[in-house]
């Protein structure tokens, strides 16, 4: 039963013709598009149904797809319809999840109106960075080899003048290797401990004695050090919309479950396992 109802839809949109529009142009989610044995079928309902779609769906133009969704819940119409008896428990159960689901997301839709108006984006982005000071970064290269005996070589040829990009160039293991070890600029926590450390202590031209992390072994230039500047409002904006969101979410739900009755029964004699039985639904 189950597996019948999940492969219709894109059985349906999968074999049935698909066509221009011809109904009349509305766009009201009321408008009537199909009557089954005086059930009302609704534009809003088609607008849901393509909303669902899979993603392959939705690159094809809409135009191509509205007889094949007309159709498919037509078809499901007539079969709902023909349906006799007590609907099966996973069809009830999946109702109630989907009306839960639905519902929470709706109010959380309403409670996130302002969340993020522009003089609350503008606020955060003060306070976050109006006054902070900005990051030092590091530009380094490195030579990656297996073992430490050829690190200690590689920096003995170095300190007899060898250029270290050729050298990176001819000898590191690294995939930054043919490109003469740079690695770019990086800010703290953005290398291994053992790396980082060994880059932090070095004056800008100073080449690290050998490095060891789970890489390999590693000789290390520093190439120079910048204090980086904060960035812009523009740069930085979907971060901050998110963080606001994700702090109002947080914030009414804990609000609304504190304030709840919730009784939590002991669960301890229930199998976790217990939810792999779907069978034990029919």
């Amino acid at each position: 039963m189950r597996n019948a109802l999940k492969l219709l839809p894109a059985l349906a949109l999968a074999t049935l013709p698909f066509g221009p529009l011809q109904a009349e142009d509305a766009t009201s989610p009321e408008t009537v598009v199909a009557v089954v044995n005086g059930k009302e079928i609704t534009l809003g309902h088609m607008m849901i149904l393509y909303a669902n779609l899979p993603q392959q769906y939705q690159q094809i133009p809409v135009a191509q797809l509205f007889d094949g969704i007309l159709e498919q819940l037509i078809q499901q119409e007539a079969l709902a319809q023909h349906f006799d008896g007590t609907p099966p428990a996973s069809v009830t159960l999946s109702l109630q999840n989907e009306e839960r689901a639905l519902l929470a997301a709706s109010e959380i839709a309403g409670m996130l109106e302002g969340v993020t108006s522009d003089e609350a984006v503008q606020a955060a982005y003060d306070a976050q960075y109006a006054n902070a000071e900005g990051e030092r970064e590091w530009n380094a290269s490195h030579i990656l080899v297996e073992t430490e005996a050829e690190a200690k070589a590689i920096r003995e040829v170095l300190e007899d003048g060898a250029d270290f990009a050729e050298v990176a160039k001819t000898s590191s293991t690294g995939p930054s290797g043919p490109s003469g070890g740079e690695l770019g600029w990086f800010q703290a926590g953005q290398m291994v401990p053992d790396f980082e450390t060994a880059v932090t202590a070095l004056e800008a031209g100073e080449i690290s004695e050998p490095v060891q992390t789970q890489f390999g072994w590693h000789v290390i230039k520093l190439n120079e050090t910048r204090i980086a500047e904060a960035p812009t409002l523009d740069e930085v904006r979907g971060q901050i919309v998110s963080e606001l969101e994700g702090q109002a979410i947080e914030e009414h739900v804990k609000s609304l479950t504190d304030a709840a009755e919730i009784e939590r029964p002991d669960l301890s004699g229930v199998d976790p396992a217990a939810l792999q039985q779907l069978d034990a639904l029919d």
